[in-house]
């Protein structure tokens, strides 16, 4: 019976990430030690640097955590003990690559492996599971994001991670990187406003009008269907011949190529959520609020400016969250076309097997899209919290 209550007790979530920790430390490299940037490497299992002081201290550290998250009923040690774990697992990376890099060598690089990512993973998981049970307020998980935020970029900015192959791929191209970082922003945050609109109006037009929503629906779903690389081909054919027969066209930077084509493949592809989620949140609005509306008085564009919309706006705020992630990844894509982007970094690594120059692209964007999927959420549960 002891037993029985004892394995009760486990946090099931926590027995997942535990042993996928346990199977990552004991499969799959830590480190990589490659001679340069195309070299296969030397893996290093963790288990293989025990003599490294800051891996002794590592190990302790994702030992208490595993142990917190399998037993630990308090959410605020456990995340406590995750967070000391997730430094000591940075800072270990960023040692053992100081480490093993020859004196005055700009050749080598010390490419983190498999095992160190799961085990970044996996604390993360065990983090972002312990803010949940904390029950976070909206803007206090924004707040929690900065902290974490500022604590990787401490990390950057003391040099510690500097021996890493994506830090040293970074110091090689900042300019660069720090151009495309604006030109992958101004990408996605351009498409995105330019479907809220054409989005908007274009989904109130569908709840007004209900004979036209099946279709436009089902027009915007189809193009949902075409593949990104596809669409983007399709398009540089009418681009390019318009930027050929049209001066004025190809001044204004329409090409075949480009960011043309690029920002009218993303607005395409951000029309479906925004619209439907429009209808969606207006239909979500009880007819009897705006048949008393009405009975007072007010004009169906009084109805639709000072009740649907306010009261629809967190519906349609998820669709704009949904078109935002989708946007930042979809970027990438666009670098194909010479859209720019963090893309470029990706491609490049892929042409030249250099896996270390496609994380500088990868990285970002996943911090984009998850770090902008975090502000939103908050946003929209605020909006909701307030309404109710």
């Amino acid at each position: 019976m002891e037993e029985t209550l004892a394995v009760r007790k486990l946090d099931r979530l926590g027995v997942v990430l535990v042993v996928a920790g346990i199977i990552a430390t004991a499969l799959l490299p830590f480190i990589y030690v490659k001679a340069n940037r195309i070299a296969s490497g030397k893996p290093m299992l963790l288990t293989q640097l025990l003599d490294q002081p800051s891996i002794i201290i590592l190990a302790i550290l994702l030992v208490a955590t595993a142990f917190a998250a399998l037993f630990a009923q308090s959410a605020p040690l456990r995340l406590a003990i995750a967070t000391l774990g997730l430094a000591a697992l940075v800072a270990a990376i960023g040692l053992v690559a100081a480490a093993f890099t020859p004196p005055n060598s700009n050749a080598a690089r010390m490419t983190p492996g498999g095992g160190f990512w799961v085990l970044f993973a996996v604390v993360g998981l065990i983090i972002s599971d312990a803010l949940v049970k904390i029950r976070l307020t909206p803007w206090m998980r924004v707040a929690a994001l900065i902290g974490y935020t500022a604590l990787l970029a401490g990390c950057l900015s003391s040099g510690l991670l500097d021996s890493l192959s994506i830090m040293k791929e970074f110091a090689t191209r900042s300019a660069q990187f720090w151009s495309e970082a604006v030109a992958h922003s101004l990408l996605a945050l351009g498409s995105l406003a330019i479907a809220i609109v054409v989005g908007l109006p274009l989904g109130i037009f569908c709840f007004w009008v209900p004979k036209l929503r099946a279709a436009v629906l089902q027009s915007l779903s189809l193009i949902q269907t075409i593949p990104s690389l596809a669409l983007f081909g399709i398009l540089m054919l009418p681009l390019g011949y318009i930027a050929t027969h049209v001066p004025l066209a190809a001044d204004l930077g329409i090409r075949g190529i480009g960011t043309a084509p690029a920002l009218i493949a993303l607005v395409l592809y951000s029309l479906l959520p925004i619209v439907a989620n429009t209808v969606v949140g207006l239909e979500g609005v009880d007819p009897s609020v705006r048949d008393a509306a009405a009975g007072m008085g007010l004009t169906r564009r009084q109805i639709l400016t000072g009740i649907d919309m306010p009261l629809a706006f967190p519906v349609i705020l998820t669709g704009i969250r949904i078109v935002l992630v989708q946007a930042i990844g979809l970027v990438t894509i666009a670098a194909l076309i010479g859209g720019g982007g963090f893309g470029i970094f990706i491609f490049q690594g892929l042409g030249q097997t250099a896996m270390d120059l496609v994380m500088l692209g990868a990285v970002p964007t996943v911090f984009f899209a998850f770090s902008s999927a975090v502000i939103l959420d908050a946003v929209i549960d605020s909006i909701r919290g307030s309404a109710a």
